[in-house]
């Protein structure tokens, strides 16, 4: 079945009586509780869903208390086949331990028939406040599901840590002290990225705009963009149920796909209409392409920390990697 044109659909939305926020042609805002609008939308007609929901007490949305299985629902419907939902969420802690909500929102939404494609871990380059009896905590969950096969996967791709040449050419041959010449394996230039991402969070470094900061719980702009990229293409739609900000709509319009954004509070309506407002000048992804995937470049990286020399739990990076070999 073709999709509707977004003007038809559109117009079949407000008919029943949704109003728009903002609007562009790229991108709609509803200023609106999800669990009203989902229902509304056309079935199997989302091509990606991405969003951090506002999971257990880490945030204070007015006076909002969300139900995560009428919105579960709500995703399942209006998602198309071969789509995907990528879950942003952690869990907050009770009496010192974790809630574990995030692994029981898992298993319901495979429980509403949804692959468990990949359980992804975003890392930040900051840690939580320090625990008198446990680790720091660093890390959130990016649950990936799927309505049967994924549709779309372009795999960002990552600087390959392959056989790197010597200086000579020649080796000396045990025991006789004659040079022979060798031969060393050529590496690829690139490799598909790992599932653990790496980003810098906090002031100026999930996002540059610093009126967005108003909202307390940002994911970074690279995060976004990397997901669009790898589950979507352009002209694809985007559903964002928990907006905040405005991230994802932003990124999606700079990738020159579609986005639907709802969003219960009026002043992060306000802000994510102000972001999408602003003069986007499209990403040149066909520009980054190598093979059949994508080449992450530094815009774009999770890893941006790693490739730039630091370490993640004494993990040397590619740029390390060479370094050491040079020095051999």
């Amino acid at each position: 079945m073709p999709k509707r044109g977004k003007q038809e659909m559109w117009e079949e939305l407000k008919a029943k009586g949704i109003k728009p926020f903002y609007e562009d042609e790229s991108v709609i805002i509803i200023n609106d509780d999800c669990r009203n609008v989902l229902p509304l939308l056309p079935d199997s007609y989302i091509d990606l869903v991405l969003t951090s929901p506002p999971y257990d007490d880490l945030r204070t949305y007015v006076t909002y208390e969300w139900l995560f299985e009428d919105t579960a629902i709500g995703l399942y419907k209006c998602l198309s086949i071969g789509g995907v939902i990528v879950w942003v969420v952690g869990d907050a802690y009770i009496n010192g331990s974790e809630s574990g909500s995030s692994f029981k929102q898992a298993l319901y939404f495979k429980e509403l028939g949804l692959n468990l494609h990949d359980t992804m871990i975003y890392v930040k380059d900051s840690c939580s406040s320090p625990q008198s009896n446990r680790y720091q905590q660093m890390f959130e969950y990016m649950f990936v599901f799927s309505k049967g096969k994924p549709a779309t996967f372009n795999p960002i791709k990552i600087p390959a840590r392959g056989y790197k040449p010597s200086k000579s050419n020649t080796r000396r041959t045990k025991g006789k002290g004659e040079l022979k010449p060798f031969k060393y394996k050529q590496g690829k230039d690139s490799q598909t990225d790992s599932n653990v991402w790496l980003y810098g969070v906090g002031y100026m470094k999930s996002a540059k705009q610093d009126y967005i900061f108003e909202h307390p719980a940002i994911f970074p702009e690279a995060l976004a963009l990397d997901h669009i990229i790898s589950w979507s293409n352009a002209g694809g739609l985007i559903l964002d149920p928990f907006l905040g900000s405005g991230t994802t709509a932003y990124c999606a319009k700079k990738l020159g796909r579609k986005c639907i954004g709802i969003e219960i509070s009026e002043d992060y309506c306000r802000i994510a209409a102000q972001r999408c407002a602003q003069a986007v000048l499209p990403l040149e992804v066909e520009q980054v392409k190598q093979g059949q995937g994508v080449s992450k470049p530094t815009m774009f990286s999770g890893m941006t920390l790693t490739t730039k020399g630091n370490k993640i739990r004494g993990k040397m990076s590619i740029n390390q990697v060479s370094e050491e070999t040079d020095r051999e």
